[in-house]
């Protein structure tokens, strides 16, 4: 017996939306993109069927942040399972069925040294063991987030973000980058004056980087986030 909750056809197209947004960048979309790309007339329509996606136990969110949209790790599975089902092909780990290959073991970076490599093993705090179904894409490593100026899309000082390495980002993708001695997240953008790494926070200031300039290097791309409170 299928007991996963039964979705409108609007709903299911708002659930792919949030869940390919969350593939693509890192991060869910704002009320107001979910209302451009279906053309609704305002962002309160989104905010509806959100709030019943929320209630039917398929999303999680988050209060006080435009991104605070979270899907629950039940539903990663099932979303997959359904591609599954339609494509033939499996795209995620986690739906292999030995229980035991759900489970990752990923290390947990802490305060990186200048200069050195952000896995070097003095950066690594302790190794956890995370569910599989937890990540849009597998991620390499978790990196304990310093700071608050990715407050508005639900990324706080604490959470752990999961990292999958890469040395090249899309417009839009959250990512972690190294600028001269300092490790950062934020939002990537590449323009005609150079890159662009963007806060979520409007107490903070963009920074901005010259094409070319050897104190900057990608470390990686967001792909999920454990907050900080499920830790203890």
């Amino acid at each position: 017996m299928d007991d996963s909750p039964k979705l409108t056809a609007r709903q299911q197209q708002i659930l792919d939306l949030v869940r390919t947004s969350i593939e693509q960048t890192g991060a869910p979309p704002t009320r107001a993109e979910i209302a451009q790309e279906l053309g609704f007339r305002s962002a309160n329509a989104a905010e509806e069927h959100l709030q019943a996606l929320a209630r039917k136990g398929v999303i999680e969110l988050l209060g006080g942040t435009s991104r605070g949209i979270r899907l629950r790790s039940d539903t990663l599975r099932a979303l997959n399972l359904a591609r599954e089902a339609r494509t033939g092909v499996s795209g995620m780990q986690f739906n292999l069925p030995m229980p035991g290959l759900n489970q990752l073991t990923l290390p947990l970076v802490g305060r990186v040294a200048a200069g050195s490599p952000i896995l070097a093993q003095e950066h690594i705090e302790q190794n956890y063991s995370v569910e599989a179904g937890m990540f849009a894409r597998k991620p390499d490593y978790l990196l304990r987030v310093r700071g608050m100026s990715m407050k508005d899309i639900g990324i706080m000082d604490g959470d752990l973000l999961a990292v999958q390495r890469a040395s090249e980002a899309k417009n839009g993708q959250i990512v972690v980058a190294r600028i001269g001695d300092e490790v950062t997240v934020k939002r990537f953008k590449r323009g005609k004056q150079g890159i662009e790494l963007l806060p979520e926070n409007p107490d903070f200031e963009p920074i901005r980087v010259n094409e070319g300039d050897q104190s900057f290097a990608l470390e990686g791309l967001a792909v999920g986030l454990i907050r900080s409170q499920f830790l203890s």
